[in-house]
């Protein structure tokens, strides 16, 4: 049975709006969502080449995928990139502890959400960004990361990885590495791709080389690296 406090939650929120109430409220989104595209673009537009680390915000410390997203963060940094995060807990947080403490540039795009979201302590002072909207938020962090790395995690971490590969195959998005961590937690995934989309001719056979599938910290990294080395290009380029 529905929670009655979610019950009263959704009857406020649609709760039906004149013609003019809608205008007005859809006129003032504008210029926040503007807001939001400005305060973006003008931070990260200095903070140099950064890969961006996705995962589930529910990942406590001590997780597998909490060590190796710290671990993975510390060693992007030493190779001279900074690390972008959706600034919360979990997974995010460990990125930008890793980063943090390799003393290198922690960037987090929160976004407001009632009850899970918060910024973590690992986040540079000056790169901390909150949004209202998420699209703006992903569209700035696919703006600015010159890799993507997804480690386990549920609904959101698998929409910024779609969405990354998509923008990637209609070629509205430069391309650039997009890496999955643990392939006992991916595979399942890449084999029904497999068997179904391909399979059944929604994508092509070389959709499947837009991202890869690796098992440790070291070999993500390596596939980043190997990326700018193939191409003779540079992040940031």
């Amino acid at each position: 049975m529905m929670d009655p406090k979610e019950i009263e939650r959704i009857k406020k929120e649609f709760k039906p709006k004149s013609w003019t109430q809608t205008k007005a409220h859809d006129s003032w989104s504008v210029f926040k969502i503007m807001s939001e595209f400005v305060e973006g673009f003008e931070k990260l537009s200095k903070i140099g080449p950064c890969v961006a680390v996705f995962g589930s915000a529910r990942t406590r410390e001590g997780d597998e995928s909490y060590h190796t997203a710290e671990e993975l963060a510390y060693m992007l940094t030493k190779k001279g990139f900074g690390i972008i995060t959706g600034g919360g807990p979990g997974v995010m947080e460990a990125a930008n502890k890793g980063a943090h403490i390799a003393g290198g540039i922690s960037v987090g795009l929160n976004i407001n959400l009632p009850h899970e979201q918060h910024y973590n302590p690992y986040i540079d002072e000056d790169k901390r960004i909150s949004f209202d909207y998420f699209f703006v938020r992903k569209t700035i962090m696919m703006r600015y990361a010159q890799g993507y790395v997804v480690l386990p995690g549920g609904f959101g971490t698998l929409d910024e990885l779609f969405e990354s590969i998509t923008l990637i195959q209609t070629h509205k998005l430069v391309r650039f590495p997009v890496v999955l961590i643990n392939k006992g937690y991916w595979e399942g995934l890449i084999k029904w791709i497999k068997s179904q989309l391909l399979a059944e001719g929604m994508i092509s056979e070389n959709d499947l080389e837009l991202f890869s599938l690796v098992d440790t910290v070291e070999e993500a990294v390596n596939v980043i690296e190997d990326f700018y080395t193939k191409y003779q290009l540079k992040p940031n380029f």
